[in-house]
């Protein structure tokens, strides 16, 4: 592989202050309403995530069309108080939206399709209303930064800016540990426990976590990335240990996301 150079390490910090102002103006802290029949719960947040994973995979799509799908989601429930009988028709919504922001044309699901084949049970002029519904929420701006974005610059950072990392993935490119990586994110996006965290620090610690295991100077590599990533915190405690740890608590391993068939989620190798 052909190391990344100054010009290059210098564009992907410019990319990751770009994510971090994005983020910044958008994201709002999750806070948990209590289960009633008139709002949405997390228990039924998380399944219909799952459902909007099952749809990548049945239809083909990008894991970037997912992830912000996911965030489109997430950043329209908590700007309304959206009636749990509405919420298939809103997740269908966004991942429509997501489809025809990420995908190429010839990919983007035909609409009437989308709506027979994923049996959200409402019509394309239902998925039409409610997308118009989720712009003006959203103030017609769709350009989130995703904890997946995250996950793509610290990754491209920590191979560029830690040549030794490629000596670890034993026989694995860059592109496939990403690959893996990425699957344990698209994981962690199905886990309401994990909202109360920024899309950078869920990314952050999940990349910490992992060079943990691969390069011996992982710290001084994370605090590197805290310290671009403007997050006045220490590796070892606050946020990012407390998202540390709940990345690694059984309620999220073992969450029902597919990711393909016979394909592990964590500790893939």
């Amino acid at each position: 592989m052909k190391f990344l150079g100054p010009l290059e390490n210098q564009r992907l910090y410019f990319l990751l202050e770009t994510a971090i102002s994005r983020e910044a103006q958008m994201w709002k802290v999750n806070v948990p309403k209590m289960p009633t029949n008139q709002n949405v719960s997390p228990f039924q947040r998380d399944e219909v995530i799952q459902w909007l994973a099952k749809l990548k995979y049945q239809f083909n799509l990008y894991p970037e069309t997912f992830a912000l799908a996911s965030s489109l989601l997430d950043r329209f429930l908590a700007t309304v108080k959206a009636h749990p009988k509405y919420l298939s028709c809103i997740a269908i919504s966004c991942f429509f939206l997501a489809a025809k922001t990420v995908e190429e044309d010839e990919r983007i699901p035909v609409l009437k399709v989308l709506a027979r084949d994923s049996f959200c049970g409402c019509s394309s002029s239902e998925i039409l209303r409610m997308e118009r519904i989720i712009l003006d929420k959203l103030n017609w701006d769709l350009h989130t930064a995703t904890p997946l974005d995250f996950l793509h610059i610290f990754h491209a950072i920590a191979v560029s800016t830690r040549p030794q990392l490629l000596f670890s993935l034993h026989k694995a490119s860059p592109s496939q540990h990403l690959a893996v990586l990425t699957k344990q994110l698209l994981h962690c996006m199905a886990c309401n426990q994990l909202l109360q965290f920024k899309g950078s620090m869920l990314a952050l610690a999940m990349v910490s976590l992992e060079m943990e295991k691969l390069i011996p100077d992982w710290l001084p590599f994370t605090i590197e990335l805290l310290q671009k990533a403007q997050a006045q915190i220490s590796p070892r405690t606050t946020a990012n240990q407390k998202c540390q740890s709940e990345v690694q608590q059984p309620s999220v391993i073992i969450s029902q996301l597919p990711v393909g068939a016979n394909t592990p989620l964590l500790n893939a190798k």
